[in-house]
């Protein structure tokens, strides 16, 4: 499976695909594997209405996680490797967060709080460009650059 999803994130436009494991959308917990190629933007968002919880366990690759307060500043930066002393990361509803990949076929294990509705499952940070755009590259870049670096763990 982590084999045929790595191939479709590498031949997707967005760099990363999600195969789910859960069998329908109102399920009351979702797992998924979400397989994502370096370059790809997930636009800085959280789960806040209705309020989730949702949770990473890196099964291969790398990938750097970043939470921001309501500005965009950034509060923590965590590096992620299977088998490393950080290998995921739980994160509470309402928390700004994105994922910077670091390595090809970075696959995860990601379970949220369901039921998913396209509507309300996220909330988009404002301060962020909205994917697929020009200055979400340049924020994908700015935002790496800024985080290289910096220290794994909370923010001092």
């Amino acid at each position: 499976m982590l084999a045929k999803t790595s191939a479709l994130a590498r031949q997707s436009p967005r760099g990363r695909i999600i195969q789910r494991l859960h069998k329908q959308d109102d399920a009351p917990l979702h797992r998924m594997v979400n397989v994502m190629q370096p370059g790809s933007y997930a636009r800085p968002h959280r789960h806040s209405n209705p309020p989730k919880a949702e949770a990473f366990i890196v099964l291969s690759g790398a990938v750097r996680f970043v939470a921001f307060d309501d500005r965009g500043d950034i509060l923590q930066c965590l590096d992620m490797r299977p088998g490393s002393a950080t290998f995921g990361v739980d994160i509470e509803p309402g928390v700004w967060h994105t994922l910077i990949v670091l390595e090809p076929d970075t696959s995860l294990f990601e379970v949220k709080d369901g039921p998913y509705s396209p509507g309300s499952d996220k909330d988009f940070a404002d301060w962020s460009p909205a994917e697929g755009t020009p200055e979400s590259a340049r924020f994908l870049d700015e935002l790496i650059k800024q985080t290289d670096g910096m220290p794994s763990g909370p923010a001092r």
